[in-house]
């Protein structure tokens, strides 16, 4: 019975493959209607109008930057909180609230001087102890851990003027990106969890939980304003619900879907592809047996077949991976740990049986249920690591409780999910498997991973750091502490008629280059 399901699943999926509408659709380039001069290629940009984002998540319980946990979260509100500096779409971070900024040849002492008559959303001027609060607030009360360890380092924060001076114990070859991680608020504003005030080009207007969130186009914005006048992100934690939106026309964009959900949408949209700029795996729970048995591990690693998820769950879209580290971070990204392991059942069979397991044994597999393309994945690996006597139970569970339960709680046997970063430093992606940091959620423990970790995070030589970095995701790879998949490709319908869309290489959604043309 299994494996009619199975076969009738791969006819589906590769049906779809025949139908895929991105595959007539124009180019990216053609489709975004953006060129690198910030200007549409295929009519003039309209200021003004309102968008309706289809997003699969609810925003969490908080919408305090220090306190936002889920990628989807940041990702949206990346459209009302800056920093500093912030990244591009390029991976580059820039100038934001500061105007410029130094370093001292030591690397030792930042310089920040503040933009003139920056405004925060409720119509007060941004000022150097707004700055000092910012960073004070947020070493003090985020939960982003590796965010707080880099602020950790820093000896003295000081206003001299408009300028705010940033002094270390150590240097960080990483500290610009963190410097962009602290979100520029106003001090002593109390009401950030529920009604956030930032400086970016979108304000917020409103919050419905498990409905909506409402942004608008703040007029006072220091730089290139927003075209749209409002946004309204829509909550479908229902895949089925978005996709029946979107074919009635009241969802005017939505990402992060599959190529079958694509397939499914006629209308008037383009298709848009990127990559969605995260390390999907499936997560294994290394202080549960059998999963602390690093040859289960292994036998699981060549139980997957990688090209064969590719091709049943999103029709070869994708990036292979053998790593915690996805191709946009570049130097850091080892293209020689995605073939690691190969797809050998026999071998799965044979090194099951030499660490105890020669029948094989039970396990779920717990999902975010709202997550479509995770659970698509989830199920072809069940049914690929039954042919090697796993019997793998599909457990789908609402976002808040895997939220609870998996992240926090460390309850469970496996997931799959995606692991993103928010900013482009090895560290960001491997820092969460150091034994004792707070999100390693798979209870990673590796004597000689710690070491990698905190001898490259110290190092102050760009070429020896990358190299550690690579050592130390080698490890993860060798060790087998996740079964890695892919960097799914992020497929994106927009209405025809706007344009301006950029993919990041990071988890990023920015919307202020979003425009409708005439």
């Amino acid at each position: 019975m299994k494996k009619r399901i199975f076969a009738l699943f791969l006819s589906a999926l590769l049906l779809s493959t025949v139908l895929c509408a991105c595959g007539d659709a124009k180019t990216e380039e053609e489709a975004n209607g953006f060129g690198s001069d910030g200007t549409s290629s295929s009519g003039e940009p309209v200021n003004g109008g309102e968008l309706v984002v289809g997003i699969s998540q609810d925003l969490g319980d908080s919408l305090d930057p220090y306190q936002m946990v889920a990628a989807g979260t940041k990702e949206v509100l990346f459209n009302v909180y800056e920093g500093l500096v912030k990244p591009d779409s390029s991976g580059n971070y820039v100038c934001a609230v500061a105007s410029d900024y130094d370093v001292s040849e030591d690397g030792l002492t930042y310089t920040f001087t503040l933009r003139e008559n920056v405004l925060f959303h409720n119509g007060d001027t941004v000022s150097a102890e707004d700055v000092l609060y910012s960073f004070e607030t947020c070493a003090a009360t985020s939960v982003e851990a590796d965010l707080v360890a880099a602020l950790s380092a820093v000896q003295n924060i000081s206003a001299e003027g408009n300028q705010v001076v940033i002094t270390l114990s150590e240097p960080n070859a990483a500290f610009i990106c963190h410097v962009g991680m602290v979100h520029i608020v106003p001090a002593d504003y109390a009401d950030q969890a529920t009604a956030p005030v930032g400086t970016g080009p979108f304000k917020f207007v409103s919050r419905s939980v498990q409905e909506s969130l409402v942004v608008e186009k703040f007029a006072e914005y220091w730089g290139t304003p927003a075209y749209l006048d409002k946004v309204t992100f829509k909550i479908f934690e229902d895949p089925n619900a978005l996709m029946s939106a979107l074919s009635a026309g009241s969802v005017d964009m939505a990402n992060h879907l599959t190529i079958d959900q694509v397939d499914a949408i006629g209308g008037d949209f383009v298709c848009l592809e990127g990559t969605m700029n995260l390390v999907q795996a499936l997560y294994l729970n290394n202080a549960v047996e059998p999963f602390s048995n690093e040859k289960v591990r292994q036998a699981m690693s060549h139980a997957v077949d990688v090209d064969a998820i590719l091709e049943l769950t999103s029709a070869g879209y994708g990036a292979k991976l053998g790593t915690s580290i996805y191709p946009s971070f570049g130097k850091y990204f080892d293209e020689s740990l995605v073939g690691y392991y190969e797809y050998d059942v026999e071998k799965a069979k044979a090194l099951l049986a030499e660490a105890g397991y020669p029948d094989g044994f039970s396990m779920k597999i717990t999902i975010p249920s709202n997550y479509t393309p995770h659970m698509n994945v989830g199920e072809v690996i069940a049914e690929q690591l039954s042919q090697v006597g796993i019997k793998a139970t599909i457990e789908p569970v609402e976002w808040e409780t895997w939220l609870t339960d998996v992240y926090a709680g460390r309850n469970f046997d496996s997931t799959v999910i995606g692991f993103t970063a928010n900013t482009l430093y090895a560290g960001a992606l491997l820092n969460r498997f150091m034994s004792d940091n707070e999100s390693n959620m798979i209870n990673y423990n590796n004597p000689e991973y710690d070491a990698l970790m905190k001898q490259a995070a110290a190092s102050t030589d760009d070429a020896e750091q990358t190299a550690l970095y690579k050592e130390a995701a080698a490890l993860l790879t060798t060790t087998a502490a996740n079964i890695y998949v892919q960097d799914m490709a992020d497929f994106l319908l927009i209405k025809s008629g706007v344009e301006g869309y950029q993919f990041y290489p990071m988890y990023v959604m920015d919307l202020a280059t979003v425009h409708y043309v005439q």
